[in-house]
């Protein structure tokens, strides 16, 4: 039987070939072409994107997608982008990553005790997904929660991952709203807003709403472990 580390390398071979939603696999091949001018001697990555960190994990951090010059560019999710910013260092200084930045594959940064995915696996235009196009990435997550059965605390980052989550495991009843948390199938499931910059320059997420999810998510596993 494949340890879980090898089935996750093989779904994650996977979700990089996939090629289920044509106008998003249109959409990052063509912003990896044209890029943009801070950018323009760099190689994008422009496929879709698998999740990352501790097989182990007992916490789950489910985003939105991939930034199209973000992960689409680094080859890795909340990498080389201001909202990846925020979670490297709120991860770092709970514990749950080596170092408090995140800026391209090779740079030393790895996730202790947690594991980082996301609702769609390609940048979508504007960050906006169709439905069609979140449900073609639902068995993605779906098999990684399979996979990763240490799970204890889930973080939704942002309404689209709340919803998803909840769709795919028909959890019904339950609204979205910062901070708030349920119980669902032996795990915590916890919301929070995204920490894109239409959250945190407009001042809808500050740092220490946002340091305070994961905070909550270390107290949340301390309870599981008495």
């Amino acid at each position: 039987m494949a340890s879980n580390k090898v089935k996750l390398e093989q779904l994650n071979k996977k979700i990089i070939k996939c090629r289920k939603c044509p106008r998003l696999s249109e959409y990052i091949r063509m912003v990896a072409k044209e890029k943009v001018s801070r950018f323009r001697h760099e190689k994008y990555w422009g496929r879709p994107l698998p999740g990352f960190g501790d097989v182990s994990a007992q916490l789950l951090i489910i985003g939105l997608a991939p930034a199209a010059h973000g992960g689409n560019r680094t080859g890795r999710m909340f990498t080389g982008d201001s909202s990846g910013d925020w979670l490297a260092k709120a991860l770092y200084e709970n514990k749950f990553a080596t170092k408090d930045t995140s800026n391209r594959l090779g740079d030393g940064f790895e996730l202790k005790n947690s594991y980082v995915t996301a609702a769609i696996r390609c940048a979508p235009p504007k960050n906006k997904p169709a439905r069609m196009e979140i449900e073609n990435c639902m068995p993605y997550l779906s098999e990684e929660l399979k996979i990763l059965k240490n799970i204890r605390v889930i973080i939704c980052l942002g309404r689209i991952a709340f919803e998803t989550f909840c769709k795919l495991f028909s959890i019904k009843n339950k609204e979205f709203g910062h901070g708030r948390s349920f119980s669902f199938s032996g795990k915590t499931i916890i919301c929070s807003y995204h920490p894109s910059r239409q959250n945190t320059q407009t001042g809808r997420l500050g740092w220490d709403e946002w340091t305070d999810i994961f905070q909550k998510a270390n107290q949340f596993l301390k309870k599981s472990y008495n």
